[in-house]
């Protein structure tokens, strides 16, 4: 008898203050990121059009090159609607795979939810997309 290991990943949406948050738990691979893909279109088409997502990631165990491709996809649609994108409490192991991908360069990546809610001092290149700094990276 196999054993198949279930892959579950669970993605809330709730408003917050100046924002949106998406909370992800679990694994977010090729069978998972649909469950990403759909919440981000709920947002992303909503009346409301949050201009900052926040992706509090505390609850991340693992990400592969689908998570990856489908948080590139949500940073550029929100980028082309004038958001923000930000990733919050990346777990270490999660992180290294962030910062082999460069997707930290592209995407903020902050060491708490609150700081990312709370950034303000956000380095905008022309077209208006914001660019994370060295100084939004904390623990490495």
């Amino acid at each position: 008898m196999r054993w198949r290991h279930e892959r579950v990943l669970s993605v809330a949406v709730r408003p917050a203050k100046r924002a949106c948050v998406v909370t992800l738990r679990g694994e977010l691979d090729y069978e998972s990121a649909v469950q990403l893909h759909e919440a981000a279109e709920r947002v992303l088409t909503d009346a409301s059009r949050p201009t900052l997502v926040l992706v509090d990631c505390a609850g991340l165990t693992f990400c592969d090159s689908s998570g990856i491709s489908c948080l590139i996809r949500m940073y550029q649609r929100l980028s082309a609607q004038g958001g923000v994108l930000r990733l919050a409490a990346v777990p270490a192991s999660v992180a290294r795979v962030f910062a082999l991908t460069g997707l930290d360069q592209a995407i903020g990546v902050y060491a708490t939810l609150h700081q990312a809610v709370s950034a303000d001092s956000a380095v905008r290149e022309p077209g208006g997309e914001e660019r994370p700094s060295a100084r939004w990276v904390s623990g490495r």
